[in-house]
Order: C-alpha cells, then structure tokens, then sequence
C-alpha cells in the first residue's frame, strides 16, 4: 500500500507522509534497538553498523516493513516485549503440557467480522520472534483491506508449540491496529467526496506510536506531527505561559525557525491576529458547523484549517462541507475497539509431527503426510 497524498500541500505543517519513526532512530552510532539473540547489528556493543534490514527480522519480512513506512527493528523491539511479557521468563505451561514438542500444524488467522486489516506484517514479525524452525507462511489479505466475517488473513505452517505461544501476542497488536484502521475508515467513508482527511493525535498507546499511526493510514486517514519537535502546537496553556498568543509564536519562530506553527483558537476573532503572525495551520477547538463555516470564509486559504471537539460521525458530513481542511479525532487511537480476529488449527491438516522445517519447505508433500 502507498501512503503518498496526492497533490503538493501548501504548507509544510500539513505534510501526511512524514515517518512513521522517528524515536529510536540511531543517533551517533548508538544501537537503535534491543535486537533478538540471532540479531547480527551488534546491538549488545553499543553500534549499529549494519542496515535496519539486515538486523534480527527476516530480510523479505523487513523489506515489507520499511515499504509499509515502518522501521523493522522498533517492530522486532515490540515484537521481543509483547512475548517475553506474556511468558514472563517461564515457559506456556499449558500448551508445553498438551502439545508434543516435534507436533506441526497450521493455524488460520481469520476475521470474526466485518473491517479493515492492519498489522499483519507486525503479526508475522511476532511469530518469527518464537517460531524455532522456519515457518511457511500464506498471506490472503494485505493491509489496508476491507474483509467481511470468515475471510482468512494469515496462514501459518509451523511447531504447534511455537504458534501456540505466539497466538496471543499476535493477536493482540492484530486486533488493535485492525481496530484502529477500521475505525478510521469508517471517519474517511463519511468524508468521501469532500476535501477533508480524517487525522490521529499523539493520545496513543506508549511505544505503540507508529504502529498506531500505520493503522490510521491503512484506514485512509492521515497523521498529525509524530513527536513533540515534529511541529509546535500552540494551546491555551502555552498562550497562559508565554503571556499571550502572539507572544507564544514569535517564541517559537524565534528558537525553532524552520518548524510548522499550528495554533489553537476557541473564538472567531483569535483567528486575524494569528494569520497576521503567519500560522501555517489553525485548529478550531469545539466550534460549531456555522462558526467552522465562517472561519473557513474568514481564512480564505490563507492557513490550513482543521477541527477539533464536538465531532461525530453523525456530523461528520456537516463540518466537512464547511470546507475545513482537516480533523483531529483522538477517538482513532485512544478509543478504537479492537477488530475480532481469532487464530484457529486445523483439526487434521495431514502433517502430525513432521518436522517444522520440512513442513515450511513442501507442507503439500504427500509422501511426507503419509509418514507423519
């Protein structure tokens, strides 16, 4: 999937393809990341001397990474954390129990309703962390896509164990980012036709920024600024510190000159002083459709607009046709329900206790079924 917008933007602070990491990222040969045991990076010694792509994560597995936008070792980072907190330096008991270690099966990752997919190379990037052997893998769907209940996502050839152990941990950042891109597609649906783009804010689940971030775009929405030094946005309370709006933003086109200036207003006549400041984007805090509509008039393009509080999906049509540029909804990532998606086994695919790697290599070998 392409998260390119099309058309230039008329103002640097409205750019919708900005990286989606930018914390972590190597700065003066320190190691970005926490890499896995069969990381080569040299991540123990403090370096990063060999590219993200050639870093822990199979290399076709990270190459889609960073063709999705995101960084492949932050995955294998979160990847690491979701499964060593699920078994808490112990071992899953219940399926080390009940499954023979050389069992082999393949399991479904299914959606248990209606939405869009997002996640689905993270989900990989999670069973690659527990799988010991190779493990065949069946992509049905790419994100991004809209499915109904009962389509197949993901099919996994692998030990029973390790895909066992994996299950939870991969399902749980699945349905999460399905939420979240299923949520926003929903707000883009409403916005159809318009010329408004639904975007995120930074209420997002700690380290899972730009996990949460691709999912908004796989649901056809757009990013507002991915850190704090990406942008500056001007609240009341930074208007209380610095003794006024004006004041605020001449503060901050003083210290940081080449960054986009956005400021918040909750009253029409805020809005003259700061156009003649040079804001790049005006958010309307909690205004009506009417006084949206007149704000709208007001700037006439001279700033980008977008809106914040009081919006619906009911009302979503009504601000939009008010030509306001952007939205700002929280709700994307701070409120999204997951996306059902359960991962089943098949109950007798033929294979027993092959071995796993056999089974990534030639599952379909009749040969090798007969001897299971």
């Amino acid at each position: 999937m392409t998260f390119h917008e099309d058309g230039a933007q008329p103002v640097s602070s409205t750019r919708d393809d900005l990286p989606l990491l930018q914390i972590g990222a190597p700065t003066g040969g320190a190691s970005a990341g926490g890499c896995g045991d069969a990381c080569g990076c040299g991540g123990d010694e403090g370096g990063y001397e060999l590219d993200p792509l050639t870093c822990g994560l199979d290399p076709d597995l990270a190459a889609l990474l960073v063709a999705a936008g995101l960084d492949p070792v932050q995955v294998e980072d979160i990847a690491h954390l979701a499964v060593e907190e699920d078994l808490d330096q112990g071992v899953d008991v219940t399926t080390v129990a009940t499954v023979p270690e050389d069992a082999v099966a393949t399991g479904d990752f299914t959606a248990r309703e209606a939405g869009t997919v997002a996640g689905l190379r993270i989900a990989e990037a999670v069973l690659s962390i527990v799988c010991t052997d190779e493990f065949a893998v069946e992509r049905h769907v790419e994100d991004g896509d809209r499915v109904a209940a009962g389509t197949p996502l993901l099919s996994v050839t692998t030990r029973t164990r390790d895909l066992l152990t994996a299950e939870r941990s991969a399902l749980n950042i699945l349905c999460r980012l399905s939420g979240i891109a299923t949520a926003t597609r929903a707000w883009a649906d409403a916005l159809a036709g318009t010329k408004t783009k639904v975007r995120d804010t930074r209420k997002t689940t700690p380290g899972l920024r730009a996990l949460e971030k691709f999912a908004v775009r796989c649901g056809g929405g757009v990013n507002h600024r991915m850190s704090l030094s990406d942008a500056a946005l001007i609240k009341d309370n930074h208007v209380i510190a610095a003794g006024g709006v004006a004041a605020a933003f001449t503060a901050v086109r003083a210290e940081f000159p080449g960054v986009p200036i956005e400021v918040e207003v909750d009253r029409i006549d805020q809005i003259p002083p700061i156009l003649a400041e040079g804001a790049d984007l005006i958010l309307l805090d909690n205004f009506t459709p009417e006084q949206t509509r007149e704000a709208v008039e007001l700037v006439a393009g001279r700033a980008m607009l977008e809106s914040s509080g009081r919006l619906t999906l009911d009302n979503a049509r009504a601000y939009a046709e008010t030509g306001v540029d952007y939205f700002a909804v929280g709700a994307l990532t701070h409120s999204s329900p997951i996306l059902d998606i359960g991962l089943d086994l098949r109950e007798d695919d033929g294979q027993g206790a092959k071995d796993a790697g056999d089974a990534a290599d030639d599952a379909a070998d009749d040969d090798a079924r007969e001897g299971s």
